[in-house]
């Protein structure tokens, strides 16, 4: 059984109004044009007009909104796995998130994610408390991070903890250190041996080049620039199981650096400590 997988970044300036109907015919026409990739993957607030972040309350919804309610109906439509980026979400409790949503080809929706680290002090959206890995059935596990979570490299470690083969970073920055961030998202895929797929909005919303690491942190597929494009990849997630096993580069093998017999390691910063015994990242079969 196979466990490759083609990956297709959208990246593409924000839509001008949240407008699912619009956005159901663009992908059609993306999908047929690429008709190959299985998952379709969109940056963060796509679907949000610019003006939105101004105020979010005016434009925050429910989970169970029927605009959501189309997205998943769209994703069995298209038989994609789709993650059309993140949407300001209004909680239970009133409080507004950067959400990130994620649908399978049935038009089941596999998983939510909250962003916990907003870009302060601008971002003004509730954090997150929450990690999310979902089961892509035949492939692997994938986990769900948003912008400004990869500079903490506490997030990529727990999401390659928790069992992701591949983490997918929806990000909208048109901010000049987008050139650092290559370097930070190259970083997390080799300390964490996952690969990652950092997909970042078009002119004029975002300053693009998009890209895709592997878990020996080499960039499978990168855009120069900040143009609209489809950037595609085969990711394969067994690639993930055996860079750990062999080592990168067939050298350093991070998760296995304990033995059963070491001491822990205390974490003052987090008041807590590395416990040696539950390092390894958990597998298939005991989580």
């Amino acid at each position: 059984m196979t466990q490759s997988l083609i990956v297709a970044l959208v990246q593409a300036a924000a839509e001008e109004r949240f407008d699912v109907a619009a956005f159901g015919a663009r992908m059609r026409e993306l999908v047929h044009r690429v008709p190959s990739a299985a998952l379709w993957v969109l940056p963060e607030f796509h679907l949000e007009p610019v003006s939105t972040h101004h105020n979010p309350e005016s434009g925050a919804r429910a989970i169970d909104d029927v605009a959501v309610a189309e997205l998943a109906a769209l994703a069995r439509e298209l038989g994609v796995w789709l993650v059309p980026g993140s949407i300001y979400e209004r909680g239970d409790d009133g409080a507004i998130h950067n959400t990130a949503l994620v649908f399978s080809p049935s038009g089941e929706r596999v998983a939510t994610y909250r962003k916990m680290f907003p870009w302060r002090p601008l971002e003004q959206t509730v954090p997150g408390d929450r990690f999310e890995v979902f089961e892509m059935p035949g492939y692997g596990r994938v986990g769900i991070s948003i912008c400004y979570d990869i500079w903490f490299p506490e997030h990529t470690r727990h999401l390659a903890w928790l069992g992701a083969d591949l983490v997918l970073n929806l990000v909208q920055t048109a901010t000049s250190d987008r050139e650092q961030e290559l370097a930070i998202v190259r970083g997390n895929a080799i300390m964490n041996q996952v690969w990652i797929a950092s997909v970042n909005a078009a002119a004029p919303t975002g300053r693009g080049r998009s890209l895709v690491v592997d878990p020996n942190g080499s960039v499978r597929a990168s855009s120069p620039d900040a143009s609209e494009e489809i950037l595609t990849a085969v990711v394969d997630f067994a690639a993930t199981a055996q860079t750990r096993a062999l080592g990168t580069a067939g050298v350093s093998r991070p998760w296995s650096q304990f033995r059963g017999d070491d001491a822990p390691i205390p974490l003052p910063l987090y008041g807590g400590r590395i416990e040696p015994s539950t390092w390894h990242p958990r597998s298939k079969e005991n989580s």
